[in-house]
């Protein structure tokens, strides 16, 4: 029950209400349950004199209270309890629904906010499938795991009013179907092992084909181009049989649960029947209510060890995401700089080097980067370019060296504050699946339409926009299909521009354009040039013709400085 105290723990307000109204509904039951013995003594014509202590409790309660117990009043008392019992389980149901949407949702937010604050190694490292898997499969799963430990809380709870009832009426037939009972829960572990082996295989089953297939998808226009769309259940097929297995197996232990355990619950009841009547001679009346109530208290057990199976199913999936979180906050991105900079003299990369693990990138690299200049770094796949990049957007830090901007180290500045000043365009295209509006703003809703209006013509795209069946609110399709590729660029660089940036940077923006859109593109960064910084990687590129700085790069060197358009 390690993960009930965690969600007690994490979520103590709302366990303790759910905790209570679920115990007032077990005692108000018990109130109902309590007059069923003395409506069997009158509808049997028993004895008053052989009442017992749950009967003498409940008689005594209501002489206190100027109330014969009466047939009528009995009869009253149990619906009343039934209707109120009912309106607290509904109470407790939509709570346990609504907090279990809150759970699902506060742990895909706070594993969001810890990726989105953690080192970009992380990212390098990490399936962006499988933290897709995290944020919905995982999650809710969780959440199941949250319902299914609050419902176990409640079903022992009223498990133990059940068994309060059934001793106060026959200890040695409620001690027998206790151990019987308990006896049963034992020996239906191997069921709950089972669907427990098929919860993790299952959590371990869908992070592993959320990432496969999420890789496929982006490779289907590959699949298709080439008439190969069956290779794609190929490389999904172990991810998929893995995953069905697992499924199988949690259905067969929830299967044999099910099956087991009512037909063993009888065969119990029958056997103390049995025994209070041939051997303990209990009257009819006494063995009818333990009937009504062993029956209730063996139908809780057996409701109990399911959700204990359920939770053992689903229990994976929490202490999965937990670990995300806590893999992810433990790679926090540190800064110790606290100084703002304003780029007014330009970037500079000072004896720099740089590895990934042993493989080096950058070797004692130096150049500069003049504000308010077009920049332009080529060479090779693998020269080092983006490397340059991801040092002065201070993803990354060198090995040796240092960078600076303005002359100040970038590790003493605000690495926030140093990234609002920076627009940047990468190489993959990043358009969302929706409205060009959308693409631009992001969702921030501090953007009014003057600033998008300026960006779209800051960087040549306003015309286009405009033509647009529905302008800034037409869908642009999955990852801006329904746009040309120069189209989806400068879409692109407006959302850079958007927030004013100091420093532009496109990262082999223009690598797959055709040779018109690379020259427009061109005049666009030319022209934003004489108001901001602006730093192009490229293979090669009308930019190199008209930039004021070309550096070229080869093996993680700088092979030559050419001066540009500007010397």
């Amino acid at each position: 029950m390690s993960i009930f105290r965690s969600f007690v723990s994490r979520y103590p307000g709302e366990s303790v209400v759910l905790v209570l109204a679920l115990l007032v509904s077990g005692l108000v039951g018990s109130v109902g349950l309590s007059a069923v013995l003395p409506v069997l003594n009158i509808a049997f014509d028993s004895d008053p004199a052989e009442q017992g202590q749950v009967e003498r409790v409940l008689t005594g309660f209501l002489a206190d209270a100027g109330i014969a117990p009466s047939l009528g009043v009995l009869l009253g008392i149990i619906v009343v309890a039934v209707f109120l019992k009912a309106s607290l389980v509904f109470f407790a149901e939509v709570r346990i629904g609504y907090i279990a949407a809150d759970i699902s949702t506060d742990l895909r937010m706070r594993l969001l906010r810890a990726i989105m604050r953690s080192r970009w190694a992380y990212f390098t490292r990490h399936s962006p499938g499988k933290l897709a898997n995290s944020m919905g499969t995982e999650a809710y799963r969780a959440s199941l795991a949250f319902v299914t430990g609050v419902k176990l809380v409640s079903l022992a709870i009223e498990s133990v009013v059940y068994a309060s009832f059934a001793l106060a009426v026959s200890a040695t037939a409620t001690g027998l179907a206790v151990v019987a009972g308990a006896l049963i829960l034992l020996a239906s572990r191997v069921l709950v092992r089972i669907a427990r082996e098929g919860g993790v295989q299952q959590t371990l089953g869908y992070r592993q084909l959320l990432a496969t297939l999420t890789d496929t998808l982006q490779s289907a226009k590959s699949f298709k181009a080439m008439g190969r769309e069956y290779l794609a259940d190929e490389v999904l097929a172990e991810d998929t049989e893995h995953l069905r297995r697992a499924l199988k197996r949690e259905e067969l232990g929830k299967a044999g649960m099910e099956s087991a355990l009512e037909p063993m619950y009888g065969v119990v009841i029958a056997l103390g029947l049995y025994v209070s009547v041939m051997v303990f001679d209990v009257e009819m009346t006494t063995i009818t209510f333990l009937v009504i109530v062993l029956a209730n208290l063996l139908k809780q057990l057996g409701k109990l060890q399911k959700q204990y199976q359920r939770l053992q199913t689903y229990e994976s999936a929490y202490w999965a995401m937990e670990e995300n979180i806590s893999v992810a906050e433990g790679e926090a991105e540190e800064s110790d700089g606290r100084d703002a900079v304003g780029l007014e003299e330009g970037i500079c990369l000072e004896g720099v080097s740089f590895a990934y693990g042993e493989a080096p990138v950058l070797q004692d690299v130096s150049l500069e980067i003049p504000a308010r200049r077009l920049t332009c770094l080529v060479g090779g796949s693998g020269s080092g370019k983006s490397t340059i990049t991801d040092l002065v957007m201070g993803l990354i830090r060198p090995d040796a060296g240092r960078v600076t901007v303005d002359g100040q180290d970038l590790r003493e500045l605000d690495l926030a504050d140093w990234r609002h000043q920076i627009g940047y365009v990468p190489q993959e295209n990043l358009l969302l699946h929706a409205s060009v509006r959308l693409n631009l703003t992001l969702g921030d809703e501090s953007v009014t339409d003057a600033m998008i209006d300026e960006a779209l013509r800051s960087a040549g795209a306003a015309d286009f926009v405009a033509a647009l069946a529905n302008g800034l609110e037409t869908t642009v399709g999955e990852r801006g299909t329904l746009l040309s590729g120069g189209q989806r660029q400068r879409i692109l660089i407006a959302r850079a521009l958007l927030w004013k940036p100091r420093l532009l940077i496109l990262d082999e923006a223009t690598s797959s354009l055709d040779p018109d859109s690379d020259r427009a593109i061109t005049a666009t960064l030319r022209e934003l040039s004489r108001q901001l910084t602006v730093l192009v990687v490229a293979h090669q590129s009308a930019l190199t013709a008209t930039a004021d700085r070309v550096y070229r790069l080869e093996h993680g060197r700088i092979v030559a400085e050419e001066a540009g358009a500007s010397a």
